[in-house]
């Protein structure tokens, strides 16, 4: 039940902790100043959607993601968002793609050889299917979490930075409600795909409650550090080198390479969402779909990391508002269908 529950629980943080979050540039568009409630108001909406989705799709022992979707936002309008779903993730695994090429040029790599990289590797994880990505989870994701953590402490207590001194600014809390939407959207993918592998209900909950808890940590504390730095966030790509700037060479090499790993683990978790939604249309090795998608990604890429976060991350989360209302009022409304 712990182990099984953990995996879910690494899928859910790996999906969630891609190149906008682990960088920085995500959380920046969102929060920011006055957001610490906006942030606690994230980790219980994101808790209970993550509950939520996952149990119907344990209930739907779902290996995609349209049965748990139709549950969720019904028939009439569910063609609608699987539209929205299936460009979500394209565009989004296209951002990972990105992120990989910019965090290449933080090492002198042209910005292609990242790209490239990410593909390869990609489609060497699928090659067994969906328990690759599962394994490599349990392995990397631990790592990610506790790195990150390590880099946003050690700078609170360098700057002397107090974690609650702009508790009295909550003006920005209402960004709670687009960044969750933005963010269970490409769950319902993810978790729709793997309902079949779920076995009890108990390991729902630790999924859930134990991704909700670790991402809250990891926001409050990142963004309390970008606001110290707020002034400079507009010099740097990635606003992580400069929470960077004034640490070891070892210590910058370090986060990248663990930054590439979370857009690694976003961008894996984007492409089983599109290939488990595609096989039934085309008769190929799993690993071979994921090479073809992968392949009509890579001009797109081009459009830069930074500019495609400002522009697709806050209009996802716009017009994904409708699908964490049903989420969150679920139990209220199966209650009356009843």
């Amino acid at each position: 039940m712990w182990k099984s529950g953990f995996k879910w629980m690494f899928l859910i943080i790996g999906t969630t902790i891609g190149a906008g979050y682990a960088s920085g540039r995500e959380l920046w568009e969102f929060f920011g100043h006055g957001s610490g409630l906006a942030i606690v108001l994230f980790v219980i909406f994101f808790s209970v959607s993550c509950y939520v989705i996952m149990s119907i799709s344990y209930h739907k022992q779902s290996t995609e993601y349209r049965p748990v979707l139709q549950v969720i936002v019904g028939d009439k309008i569910s063609p609608i968002y699987d539209v929205m779903i299936f460009l979500y993730l394209y565009t989004t695994t296209v951002v990972m793609m990105s992120g990989s090429g910019a965090a290449g040029q933080a090492f002198n790599l042209p910005y292609w050889v990242g790209i490239v990289f990410i593909v390869v590797m990609l489609v060497l994880l699928f090659f067994r299917d969906i328990s690759g990505l599962l394994s490599f989870n349990q392995v990397i994701l631990p790592v990610l979490i506790l790195g990150l953590l390590y880099v946003l402490f050690t700078f609170t207590f360098d700057q002397r930075l107090h974690l609650f001194s702009h508790w009295h600014e909550q003006f920005n809390w209402t960004a709670a409600f687009p960044f969750t939407a933005l963010n269970v959207l490409p769950l319902i993918a993810v978790l729709g795909a793997v309902g079949n592998k779920m076995t009890s209900k108990k390991e729902i909950w630790i999924a859930s409650l134990g991704s909700g808890a670790i991402l809250g940590v990891i926001t409050y504390i990142y963004n309390n550090s970008l606001i110290q730095i707020s002034e400079q966030i507009l010099l740097y790509e990635i606003p992580l080198f400069a929470i960077l700037s004034n640490y070891p060479f070892y210590m910058v090499l370090f986060m990248t390479i663990l930054l590439w790993f979370a857009i690694f683990t976003t961008a894996a978790s984007g492409v089983l969402g599109l290939t488990t939604r595609l096989t039934g249309y085309f008769k190929l090795p799993f690993w071979l779909l994921v090479l073809v998608i992968l392949a009509t990604m890579i001009p797109l890429t081009t459009l830069g990391f930074s500019t495609l976060i400002s522009i697709l991350y806050p209009l996802y989360g716009l017009l994904n508002l409708y699908v964490l209302t049903r989420l969150l009022l679920y139990p209220l409304w199966v209650k009356r269908d009843k």
